[in-house]
């Protein structure tokens, strides 16, 4: 797939490496020299320095020839603008990352589409959501949702102890008797293991589960964890996404603390957020932290602009007894750091984006796309449609790569797990786990 996208920041970079390694055709446009020329060397891939929403700039980058338009700079105008010169081309699918909320109301999205923007991404408030949903559940690493919330798929590490510990796959379903779950990724150490009956749990394995939303609490009881409830959080850093978050927060009738270093800051933020109770200070200092009673929060969330200060933050927090802790990681290479440190779990607006935009890359019929931070895989949510040439084969006849695995079929209300002999039908939706070998094989399955 011939690929353009405008901005060379912490998304578009991202976006342009996890792309460019699956062997897309990708040019990246930024009006920084030095940063398109280290794109340019890191990622061997074509760079062109000059302002992405103009339309000559857009044409020396092959706008003619393409078939997606990420536009991901940090100024919404741009990556608007951007999409709507592009306008006059043929292009399949034009995406514009936008933060302003205003751009959100309905009038908008609608002037947006007729002027050729096709979908606009908030990748700040995507990861708010996401952070949200890991506070809620004390186990979590990584959370997904597919078929509109109906199916979850959860990471997760097993507790020492836990029942599911020393048992094999095959012998938690025989003792699961209406189990609408199944195991579809173990990470033990460095190895990524797409598990089969006959593999082990073992204490401190990192698991990915996906099935029925409403059998997740058994599978938590079964990894030895216990019932967690949210009623408390403090949020270290006063920015978007902390201020997206709050009001989650607000919304939920969870009580909610900004710590900010910024005075005036601190004074923008009491005026925005009424129900937020939000104090001066330094998320680093621990006894500021035991002064403002962190022992006793549920949850305790870091989202400075440093990478060092949210890793600090995070481990005085859960030095200092909270429940659940999760951090603002932006350099990919830290995430694995995060489990192995002791902190619960790190979002990233770099793997939001990607993870939205990947939904317009992949082929065949595709609902959504999850890219763990965990492992290096994917679960894509497929759609059969009339005419593929998979509707009507079992599993087993369909042949999917070793390296992937069916997870759940959802056909109509029921939330099915597979074996071999299931046969795909017509409307159904299909979740797959696939490791980065795997995934171009699973598409094509899909076409």
């Amino acid at each position: 797939m011939k690929i353009l996208i405008v901005g060379a920041g912490a998304v578009g970079f991202h976006l342009a490496e996890h792309l460019s390694e699956e062997g897309h055709d990708i040019v990246l446009i930024d009006q920084d020299k030095e940063r398109a020329a280290s794109a340019q060397e890191q990622l061997d891939i074509m760079t062109i320095v000059g302002n992405g929403a103009s339309l000559a700039v857009l044409e020396q980058g092959g706008v003619a020839d393409i078939d997606l338009l990420a536009a991901v700079t940090n100024v919404d105008e741009v990556n608007l603008v951007a999409c709507m010169s592009a306008g006059p081309y043929n292009i399949r699918t034009k995406v514009a990352r936008v933060s302003n909320p205003d751009y959100f109301g309905e009038t908008s999205r609608q002037r947006g589409a007729q002027r050729g923007v096709d979908r606009m991404i908030n990748p700040e408030l995507e990861c708010a959501w996401e952070t949200f949903q890991l506070l809620q559940s004390e186990a979590a690493s990584e959370l997904a949702f597919f078929a509109g919330g109906r199916v979850q798929l959860l990471g997760l590490t097993v507790h020492e102890g836990a029942p599911v510990v020393g048992k094999t796959l095959a012998e938690i379903a025989a003792s699961e008797k209406d189990r609408r779950y199944l195991t579809v990724a173990i990470k033990r150490g460095e190895e990524t293991i797409v598990p089969r009956g006959d593999n082990q749990f073992l204490a401190e394995d990192l698991v990915y589960i996906i099935g029925q939303s409403t059998q997740m609490p058994r599978v938590l009881e079964l990894a030895g964890y216990r019932d967690f409830k949210l009623r408390r959080v403090m949020i270290a850093g006063g920015g978007r996404m902390s201020v997206y978050l709050a009001k989650i927060l607000e919304d939920h009738d969870i009580e909610c603390t900004i710590i900010e270093a910024d005075r005036t800051r601190c004074v923008e933020l009491a005026e925005e957020l009424k129900k937020t109770l939000i104090l001066h200070g330094d998320a680093t200092d621990m006894e500021l932290l035991e002064m403002e009673g962190v022992e006793g929060l549920d949850g305790f969330v870091v989202f400075t602009g440093s990478d060092d200060t949210n890793m600090l933050s995070s481990l005085l927090a859960k030095d200092l007894g909270v429940r659940k802790v999760v951090a603002l990681i932006n350099k990919i290479d830290y995430i694995p750091l995060v489990r192995k440190v002791g902190i619960d779990a790190a979002v990233s607006p770099r793997i939001s984006a990607v993870n939205t935009i990947l939904k317009y890359v992949r082929r065949g019929i595709v609902v959504s796309v999850a890219a763990l931070r965990g492992i290096e895989a994917e679960v894509i949510e497929f759609s059969v449609e009339p005419g593929s040439r998979i509707a009507g084969r079992t599993l087993a006849e369909i042949g999917f790569p070793k390296s992937s695995l069916v997870g759940v079929v959802i056909r109509g209300d029921e939330v099915i797990v597979p074996t071999g002999q299931l046969a795909l039908a017509h409307g159904d939706r299909v979740a797959v786990l696939a490791l980065p070998d795997a995934v171009n094989a699973v598409e094509k399955l899909f076409q």
